[in-house]
């Protein structure tokens, strides 16, 4: 009786137009908040770590993407908004999923910009303060910021990938 219900159901989403499609699975799939954040890493080896108004540890600079904002653009546009340091970023972003409070974070690798000051300073009202620190003498970190710090480091030094089959399919 489930399964005949559920080719039903299946028919009927398949004959539906892809907006309609689109908009049942944003409706029943869990709603996800996405934010773009940034190891910032100065030429001297330190990171830039802010401090939040509202939170009582040290984190990484960035924010939520806006509505049909890339991620690569809202990386950029935070740490200008917050600290007011022009950026490059470096390398592929690294994704981490907190199931919990239901966020995702794509975490970039960033340098300050070529000719652009290094001199970040607080530029959000949020942000009471910010630092450069030695990555063997961090701060106590917030929990979304030592699982992005972990993800990426783990990313950096992994093998290559392999794939699951050789060319022949074997």
């Amino acid at each position: 009786m489930v399964a005949r219900l559920h080719r039903v159901l299946l028919r009927i989403y398949r004959s539906l137009p892809v907006f309609a499609r689109r908009a049942v699975v944003r409706r029943l799939a869990p709603q996800f908040t996405v934010g773009a954040i940034c190891v910032v890493e100065a030429f001297d080896g330190k990171v830039l770590l802010i401090r939040q108004s509202y939170r009582n540890h040290w984190g990484l600079p960035g924010g939520l993407l806006r509505r049909r904002e890339n991620a690569e653009d809202a990386a950029v546009r935070e740490i200008l908004e917050e600290t007011g340091l022009d950026i490059e970023l470096v390398g592929e972003p690294v994704v981490v999923v907190d199931a919990r409070p239901r966020r995702i974070d794509i975490v970039f690798r960033a340098r300050p910009a070529p000719g652009s000051e290094t001199i970040a300073r607080p530029t959000s009202p949020e942000i009471v303060e910010l630092g450069w620190f030695l990555p063997t003498e961090l701060p106590r970190l917030q929990h979304e910021t030592a699982s992005a710090v972990r993800a990426l480091a783990r990313a950096s030094y992994a093998p290559p990938a392999r794939p699951l089959r050789d060319a022949t399919g074997d």
